[in-house]
This record gives structure tokens, sequence and C-alpha cells, in this order.
């Protein structure tokens, strides 16, 4: 039965960890080098994928259709790419950006330098089929196409967050080796116990059953004595 349930936990799992790590990669900030060709401003109705957009600036109506701001851009091989500009607010994820008409002013001067490089800080995916976008949180200017950028916070995250799962391991093992294997080897134990006990009575009442038919066959022969053969 153990094999058993250790797959089944596993399986259990991997759907949790999948949505952990996708919810990780979705969140995360993510930094293109990219250089910025423009701004616009469209009207969206967010339906389905509404989970993929962020909220209207802040201090207007929260309707579903609105104008969303978008910015431009072109990768260092000139294929394109596309962010949204919205606020995040006070919701998740917890980026706390209420200046995207500032970023959008921002983007419009980038745009007009030519051979402007920038760094674009945004979270989220770019998935033509939903029309999703990734959203912009900063803009940052480079020196050019070939600057290395080094993800400083996500090793941070990733650092805190495995040294937290490493004390959370550590602390369930120091609890399973305090209270639950004392228990288990009782256990194992009274169930050692049963069984011996159980053996010498079986013992017992087997040595019972073979002297009571020694008796009863000693009775027969004394009175009617020896069946012929």
């Amino acid at each position: 039965m153990q094999p058993y349930l250790k797959w089944i936990l596993i399986i259990l799992a991997v759907p949790a960890v999948l949505f952990v790590v996708a919810l990780t990669h979705y969140t995360l900030p993510g930094r293109d080098i990219v250089r910025l060709v423009g701004t616009d401003v469209k009207r969206m109705d967010v339906g389905q994928s509404s989970w993929f957009w962020a909220s209207p600036d802040a201090g207007t109506n929260q309707t579903w259709t609105r104008d969303v701001r978008f910015i431009n851009a072109v990768w260092p091989d000139g294929s394109p790419r596309v962010y949204r500009n919205e606020d995040t607010n006070w919701n998740w994820p917890p980026y706390f950006k209420f200046d995207s008409g500032n970023i959008t002013a921002e983007a419009q001067a980038l745009a007009q330098q030519k051979d402007q490089w920038v760094a674009v800080t945004h979270y989220g995916w770019r998935i033509e089929l939903f029309s999703i976008f990734p959203n912009v949180v900063k803009i940052k200017r480079l020196k050019g196409p070939d600057t290395l950028l080094i993800p400083w916070f996500n090793i941070l995250f990733f650092c805190v967050l495995g040294f937290v799962l490493t004390m959370i391991y550590l602390m369930v093992k120091r609890f399973k080796e305090r209270n639950i294997d004392p228990v288990l080897e009782d256990i194992d134990e009274m169930t050692d116990n049963i069984s011996d006990n159980m053996s010498e009575h079986a013992d017992a009442a087997r040595d019972k059953v073979v002297a009571a038919r020694s008796g009863f066959q000693a009775f027969m022969k004394r009175w009617f004595g020896e069946a012929k053969k």
C-alpha cells in the first residue's frame, strides 16, 4: 500500500508544482533589451482573459471596456515586441504601479531618439492567440543592445525561497523525528508484542489440543483396545 500511496502523492503534487512555477514565471520581473518605436492607445474589451490584465488608471472607472496604453518596440533582430502599460494599483502582482501615464511620456520621448536602446522591466506573458501582453513596470536607458543585465532581484528571490523551503523541510523533519517517529516505533513494538503473544497463545492452544487428543486416544485404547488393521 505504501508504494501506491507514494505515487498518488506524487501525482497530486505535480499540478501544484506546475501552478507555482507558472505563477512565479508570470509574476517575477523580466527585462527585455529593445528599441522603442512608439506608443498607442486602443479601446479594449477585457473579457475571458481578464486575469491577465491589470487595473485601469488609479481613480478612474473600473469598467471592462476601456482605453489601454501600449508601448511598441523592436528586438535587436527587428522583430516586434508590444507591451501594455497599465497601473497595478494595490492589486496583484504587488508592483504598486500608479505612473502608467508618466511611463507613456517617457516612452514617447525615447522613441524619438535614434538608436536608443532601453531595458524594459515587465511582468506577464505575450500570448497572441488570447491578446495577452506583458505589462511595463519601468524603462531604463542602455548604452547598446549588448548590455549585460543580471537579474539580481530574481536571484535574491530564489535564494530566499530556497532558504525558506530548507527551513520548512528541517522543521518538518525535526518534528517528525521528535513526535511522529516515537509513536510509530511504539506502534511497531506493540504490534510485535501482540504478534508474539498471539504466537504464544497459539502454541499453548496447539499443545492443549495435542494433549487432549492423546488423552482421548489413550482412553479409547484402554476401554476398547487398539483398532484392528
